[in-house]
């Protein structure tokens, strides 16, 4: 069985975010969180020695943005069951204190597989996240799987 969509959907953009401010705080309580202590992260002093002079993000800080209160209420769906199968994420530049981030998302590919359980469609979402300079800050590709 082969799926069955609109080749218009690949790279259509489907979501644009408000852009949402980070605040050094809440990079303070992600680290927390995390029980992260690199002081890039969490000092402000000794940030500003290393190799971006002032308190950066974790990469994976770039997870935490969402699409609205819906995560991606607007993907394809193929079939009524379905969950999130994992994320791919290309780190492009540090998320600074101050940034304010937007998300924009396509359908990057759809795709079937066959596995012992039976067909599953795939959609992978690629969200692009920019800060107010336009400057890319990273890339997450969410995959979905879906049973037709």
């Amino acid at each position: 069985m082969a799926v069955n969509y609109d080749p218009a959907l690949i790279n259509k953009v489907f979501e644009v975010t408000e852009p949402v401010e980070v605040k050094a705080d809440k990079i303070q309580r992600y680290c927390t969180a995390l029980g992260e202590t690199n002081p890039i992260y969490t000092d402000e002093e000794a940030a500003k020695r290393g190799p971006y002079g002032g308190i950066v993000a974790p990469p994976s800080f770039a997870v935490t943005f969402r699409n609205g209160r819906h995560f991606f209420e607007n993907v394809p769906r193929f079939g009524r069951r379905g969950f999130d199968a994992g994320k791919d994420v290309e780190f492009v530049s540090p998320i600074r204190p101050g940034d304010k981030v937007t998300l924009t998302s396509h359908v990057k590919e759809i795709f079937e597989k066959t596995g012992r359980t039976g067909t599953m469609v795939f959609v992978v979402i690629r969200s692009t996240l920019k800060n107010q300079k336009d400057e890319v800050l990273a890339h997450i590709d969410h995959r979905f799987m879906n049973r037709p």
